[in-house]
């Protein structure tokens, strides 16, 4: 039976300024498209210009007047990151709309990033949180949305306080639970101290299900050589419409948590399908690691610590 097409629409966002990161190819890629269509100018930051440019032919094929610029970012770099935030606030233009949906996943032997920290919980969360952290002042000037990108994985799981970059002993799946946790648990309390501080800016999160991205892909940088077994059953299954999601539907909950005008701050979007797994977008119950402010407030202490990065208290 043929999958009945899921969508949403995307509102006008002429003049608007947006970033995406991881948006070289999937479900990012899909996102930086739907807003350029949209009228938003969209800064693409990436850690390989040749997949950059090679999204931005891509997406002037379909739409032929988007505003995309590439910008040079690896998230597992804080020297990166920082690079990144001062260019941008030399331009000094401000951002309306901050999607932090880059990601990496599961690689079969503990790695870490140019600082040394555990490379999902350093990507995934830490560049993440520190990028923010650099791109305050435009997302001040814009009264931006930031939207979060975590993962079914953060249903379950917790943060190793006594170990965050599991250095005494390594499991991949549950360091990136936790890295999806701590960023979701980051997201949130991002718009509690903006409520509280008066930055100005909403933030809250979004999880895409799960569909056959590049995620459990075969990726020589992260050791695997080969796409996971997983990695093929959900391409089958999602090819068969049978729960899973897809890359086009997987990028819905972030493009609505980002622009819907009725997504709300501190809210959890996502498929709305059996499991939550696909289906169409729709707001959801916060996981349970996720609900404990005093793990928000925790989880954002250390990551100042650990990054070096103070946001501000006005």
């Amino acid at each position: 039976m043929p999958r009945r097409p899921i969508d949403i629409t995307v509102p006008d966002l002429s003049g608007k300024r947006a970033l995406v990161t991881g948006a070289s190819d999937g479900m990012g890629l899909g996102m930086a498209a739907r807003l350029a269509a949209a009228g938003a100018e969209v800064i693409m930051p990436v850690r390989n210009s040749r997949k950059g440019e090679a999204a931005i032919t891509q997406i002037r094929q379909s739409h032929p007047d988007a505003k995309l610029s590439l910008r040079d970012l690896d998230l597992s770099s804080l020297a990166s990151v920082a690079a990144l935030g001062n260019a941008l606030r030399e331009e000094g233009e401000p951002i309306h709309i901050l999607i932090n949906n880059a990601g990496v996943m599961t690689p079969p032997d503990r790695q870490t990033t140019t600082d040394g920290f555990e490379l999902q919980f350093g990507t995934n969360h830490l560049g993440h949180f520190a990028l923010v952290g650099h791109l305050l002042p435009l997302l001040r000037a814009g009264y931006a949305r930031v939207t979060s990108q975590v993962s079914v994985a953060a249903r379950s799981g917790s943060i190793n306080w006594d170990d965050p970059n599991w250095e005494r002993s390594y499991n991949g799946e549950r360091a990136y639970s936790q890295s999806k946790i701590a960023f979701g648990l980051f997201g949130l309390e991002l718009d509690r101290r903006s409520k509280a501080h008066g930055w100005a800016i909403t933030s809250n999160l979004s999880h895409p299900g799960v569909a056959p991205t590049s995620l459990l892909a075969a990726r020589p940088e992260l050791g695997r050589t080969r796409d996971t077994l997983r990695v093929r059953l959900i391409r089958a299954l999602s090819a068969r419409g049978i729960v899973m999601g897809t890359v086009e539907t997987a990028k819905l909950p972030a493009l609505m948590a980002a622009t819907d005008p009725d997504a709300a701050a501190g809210r959890l979007y996502g498929p709305s399908g059996p499991g939550h797994l696909g289906g169409p977008p729709a707001e959801q119950p916060l996981y349970r690691p996720l609900r404990s402010p005093e793990d928000a407030a925790r989880i954002w202490e250390l990551s100042e610590q650990l990054t070096d990065t103070a946001y501000p208290t006005s």
